[in-house]
């Protein structure tokens, strides 16, 4: 298949050549596939998992490299490098024994010398990931790598899903990231910043070989992607609900679950409208999420109760069934009465909020409006009210905003609840519960991270208090974003893993087991 740069698609697209592709741009190769990705896929310092690459935000396998777990398609705990790990009683200590028989690209063994040397460098080097909880990492013999903590953390093997690991021999901080050594699934063969990345199977590769044999990811803009989409040239696209109406000749749009939700902070300070519990609760179970799934998102979303829905370690007792009624009842127990213009008062004060929203994204605007109405027919009025991210941060720590979360660690529970000082996201609330603290420490302090998931979901409610609806719900919870793209008709794409928030590298987590018919 031809493979064309996002500018040169542009223009062509531009001057008249929307229609069909010619057959030999469209010729399908049985052995390679042509992605559009959103432009900020591409990793700004490379495929260096030292500076991110594989971690952060839109977290993922990062391919080029192995690492020594993975994360199975019901997120459990799964091997890659490691063959076996051990934690001591006290959570301090980790032991991993790695196979023999792996070789980077360069040929050279990979040993757990350069798993000590991985950790170690990213723990150092990492403004992405968090690695204060690891002291220090230190190769044993060959295959037995030990991680020394400054601090217990059951969820550890999380971390170790998405850390690639790199040679010790042949990294260079300034260079690594353009031309990563690995020993992962594939190689980099070709980077053209701002424009696409070419991925070329890895022969060596210890595992199963891949089916695709070649991967191109193209960055682009939705709008772009689209055109690319309906003139043949790409095999698979990311798009939004916004496009799912249409239909492109020679595809079909596929939909994934995710985990990549969309929500409210409610401030809990005292004296507020959102520092009422009976309000928050109110709002929480007055919201008809199957409304904003059908009339915002056309029907590609499913509703969103908490900020881990469907992971080993949710609580179903989140879940909350639409009743206006009981929202009423609520809001006219916190004392808020229903005046003549419609609006509720309480003490000569006005139920208002000013809810925001990032200007960069339609879709949580449209989200924004649809809870400013269905507010409204509670009784609280609200204005909306777009932000840029460089002040949003700031009006957010007294105002509720509209966010998106989601990741494949119980990590995005404790760094929203979790009474953390101001460094967290919990400050958005800002919210502190002993129990629910105490929950969350013994959770990361388990010696079994079976076990520490049903402490994660004691942090959510266990019976008395927590994070959910008969308890101090700080968060109102909305949709979890169903993740669209255009699939070229005849592509098998292999069974996805709930993804994460944000489009990205996660659809292609298994792109070696994609297959043609």
């Amino acid at each position: 298949m031809k493979r064309i740069l996002p500018c040169v698609l542009c223009a062509a697209l531009l001057t008249g050549c929307g229609g069909p592709a010619p057959a030999e741009e469209t010729a399908v190769n049985k052995e390679s596939v042509v992605v559009a990705m959103g432009p900020t896929s591409e990793p700004e310092e490379g495929f260096d998992p030292a500076y991110g690459w594989g971690a952060g935000e839109h977290v993922h396998e990062p391919l080029i490299q192995s690492t020594l777990t993975v994360t199975n398609p019901d997120l459990t705990i799964g091997y890659d490098l490691a063959t076996r790990m051990e934690v001591s009683q006290d959570g301090l200590t980790w032991t991993v024994t790695i196979r023999d028989d792996v070789r980077f690209t360069d040929g050279e063994a990979l040993t757990a010398s350069d798993v000590a040397f991985t950790y170690n460098t990213v723990k150092k080097s990492s403004s992405v990931n968090d690695f204060t909880m690891l002291d220090h990492a230190q190769a044993m013999d060959d295959t037995t790598v030990t991680f020394h903590m400054a601090r217990p953390c059951s969820i550890w093997p999380y971390t170790m899903a998405v850390v690639g690991i790199v040679p010790e021999h042949a990294y260079d901080p300034a260079t690594y990231g353009s031309h990563p050594i690995g020993s992962g699934r594939y190689m980099l063969k070709q980077w053209d910043r701002g424009q696409q990345v070419i991925l070329e199977a890895n022969p060596d590769y210890y595992g199963q070989a891949p089916q695709m044999k070649q991967v191109t990811i193209l960055f682009m803009e939705e709008d772009a992607a689209f055109l690319a989409v309906q003139a043949g040239q790409v095999d698979l696209a990311y798009t939004s609900a916004t496009y799912s109406d249409q239909n492109p000749a020679g595809y079909v749009l596929e939909s994934y679950d995710s985990v990549d939700n969309r929500g409210f902070n409610l401030p809990v300070t005292e004296g507020t409208l959102t520092g009422d519990v009976l309000v928050r609760r109110a709002i929480n179970v007055g919201i008809d999420r199957q409304e904003m799934i059908d009339h915002v998102l056309n029907g590609y979303g499913t509703p969103a109760y908490s900020v881990c829905d469907q992971m080993p370690w949710y609580n179903p007792t989140a879940r909350v069934e639409y009743d206006p009624a009981e929202a009423a009842a609520l809001l006219e127990e916190a004392g808020w009465v229903m005046g003549a213009d419609g609006i509720r008062e309480k003490d000569g004060v006005r139920a208002e909020l000013n809810l925001l929203y990032p200007t960069s994204d339609p879709v949580r605007q449209a989200l924004c409006a649809d809870f400013a109405n269905q507010l409204g027919e509670l009784g609280i009025s609200c204005t909306i009210e777009g932000v840029g991210w460089d002040s949003a941060y700031a009006r957010a720590l007294t105002q509720p905003l509209i966010w998106g979360w989601g990741a494949h660690t119980p990590m995005e529970l404790y760094n929203l609840y979790h009474t953390i000082g101001d460094t967290g996201s919990a400050r958005y609330s800002p919210y502190a519960n002993p129990a629910v603290d105490a929950y969350m420490d013994e959770a990361l302090q388990c010696p079994d991270l079976e076990e520490s998931y049903l402490l994660w979901q004691k942090a959510q409610w266990d019976g008395e208090t927590g994070v959910t609806q008969n308890g101090d719900i700080p968060w109102v919870w909305l949709v979890n974003v169903d993740h669209l793209y255009w699939v070229r008709e005849g592509l098998q794409v292999a069974q996805q893993k709930i993804h994460p928030h944000g489009h990205g590298w996660s659809v292609v987590n298994n792109v070696d087991q994609w297959s043609w018919n």
